[in-house]
């Protein structure tokens, strides 16, 4: 029987997923599993690898249920990102949880190589600014703390990666990571596509720790890999690509000027910039958006927010203000405006465009009118207004103009903040029919691999919500919401 299904994997931050599908993109079994967040001390996030992998193995497992694995023509793998695992060689064990992208304890370390002038070089190889957020700080971080690691890392017994990389040397005992991951470690030059010994020596990692950089994928499996680590599975590992640029794959923005953000824990805005690699952008990251085989690479110009469901979760589950998140959406819109109350959700420092890992969340305007109904609404069009702020340097800073966004992950369910956003954007916001486009960009990078379809194929759209508020009202509240953004930065005192 010819193989026609293609299994997808979404290790994200909060859980893994898992999809069958069949040739013809259509999903046939999906499952689901959450893991734990561990906060050991204030800007530290940490996760369990050996219990993210046990994840993806059982909801593998339940997707695969009356399966024959001569089915599945091939495997792709989508994930976060910036997350770094160090493990040890001889056992496949990690030496200590993983260091999750949000978590900002190396802000002292990125700020001294940043007073110390490295700034230009870091930013003209990898296209990214020296920020706790990647991943080169974190590794270096663990092989210090971690008692004789460093002379172990040094020696060639531990390995290194981002998700990607720890799912295939689990799934496949090949230590592989593709261009769109490994480029967000800081160590990877992205025009030579290769790790760059300056910066290795620049952040003290060892290069014996790091896996083989291949494309986003390949057919007949990257590097030849097969995936034999997952019970009932043996089919070649064709693809692996970074959340984002996954999503990007599966909102179908294959043109220039396309734009996409999801909405997840954080938020991620990307721009496609075709196959010439951005210049001049200074707040905005530039990252490979995908490599077919050993193909020209595809950019893509983007802006993280660190904090999106992480905002509405405080909501629930730290303040108690509300009983549930979809609830969230009725209470915003029971006032019709904040009332001055604004939220700068920045829980973990400010990302794009600001990179200001100093500052902090913040509650301002409040006064004795205020009700728990302004301060959720102003969390939700806090969301918008970060959108905003990088969507307008995404504009300066490329030159194109993005007529229409597209928008996709869970934060998208909530009515009231998709029509914030279309309001404070000023555009069309055009929603995915399925929330969850990242693992639909798994699925189209493996089908592309296996010959399903030659062409990206674009998720289904659900609604296009048209923007309601007229353009004074749009710029006096943005404007006074970056004035909020300045008291989180510390620029204007409080009092």
């Amino acid at each position: 029987m010819t193989p026609n299904l293609v299994l997808a994997i979404d290790q994200g931050t909060t859980g893994s997923r898992a999809l069958l599908v069949d040739e013809h993109g259509a999903s046939l079994a999906e499952a689901y599993r959450t893991h734990a967040q561990h906060h050991p001390a204030p800007g530290a996030v940490e996760h369990d690898a050996m219990e993210i992998l046990d994840a993806v193995r059982a909801v593998v497992g339940e997707v695969m249920a009356g399966v024959r694995s001569d089915q599945v023509a091939g495997v792709g793998i989508t994930n976060q990102r910036e997350t770094i695992v160090v493990w040890d060689r001889a056992t496949g064990l990690p030496i200590a949880p993983a260091i999750v992208w949000q978590d900002s304890r190396t802000a002292p370390e990125c700020e001294a190589l940043v007073a110390g002038g490295a700034s230009e070089l870091v930013r003209s190889r990898t296209g990214l600014p020296i920020q706790p957020y990647f991943s080169a700080t974190k590794l270096a971080w663990l092989i210090d703390h971690v008692p004789g690691a460093r002379a172990r890392a040094d020696g060639g017994e531990l390995a290194a990666g981002t998700m990607d990389c720890w799912l295939a040397w689990n799934l496949t005992g090949e230590h592989i990571s593709d261009v769109t991951n490994a480029s967000r470690t800081l160590l990877l030059d992205i025009d030579k596509l290769d790790w760059d010994p300056e910066l290795l020596a620049l952040f003290r990692v060892p290069a014996a720790l790091l896996p083989r950089v291949v494309s986003t994928w390949e057919t007949g499996g990257l590097v030849g890999a097969r995936v034999t680590g997952l019970t009932g599975i043996d089919a070649p590992l064709v693809a692996m690509i970074g959340d984002q640029q996954s999503a990007l794959l599966g909102q179908g923005c294959r043109t220039e000027g396309q734009a996409k953000c999801t909405y997840g824990t954080g938020a991620f805005l990307l721009v496609n910039a075709g196959q010439t690699r951005p210049v001049g952008a200074t707040s905005l990251l530039t990252s490979p958006a995908s490599r077919a085989a050993d193909g020209p690479v595809d950019y893509c110009l983007e802006g993280a927010m660190a904090v999106a469901g992480r905002a509405i979760g405080w909501l629930v589950d730290d303040l108690g203000l509300v009983s549930s998140v979809a609830d969230t959406s009725e209470i915003a819109a029971s006032v019709a405006g904040s009332d001055g109350v604004r939220v700068v959700p920045a829980f973990q420092g400010l990302y794009a465009p600001w990179w200001d890992a100093r500052a902090r969340g913040s509650v301002t305007g409040l006064t004795l009118h205020s009700t728990k109904a302004h301060v959720v609404r102003a969390t939700l069009e806090s969301l918008a207004f970060q959108t905003r702020a990088v969507l307008d340097a995404a504009e300066r800073e490329s030159g194109v103009t993005v007529p229409a966004l597209k928008v996709d992950g869970g934060v998208t369910r909530n009515a009231f903040f998709v029509q914030a956003l279309a309001d404070i954007l000023g555009r069309p916001v055009v929603c995915a029919a399925d929330a969850e486009a990242t693992i639909h960009g798994a699925v189209v990078a493996a089908g592309i691999a296996c010959g399903f379809w030659d062409e990206a194929p674009p998720g289904p759209h659900g609604a296009t919500v048209e923007p309601v508020w007229s353009e004074d009202r749009r710029d006096d509240e943005y404007a006074d919401w970056l004035r909020a953004v300045d008291h989180a930065r510390g620029a204007i005192p409080t009092t």
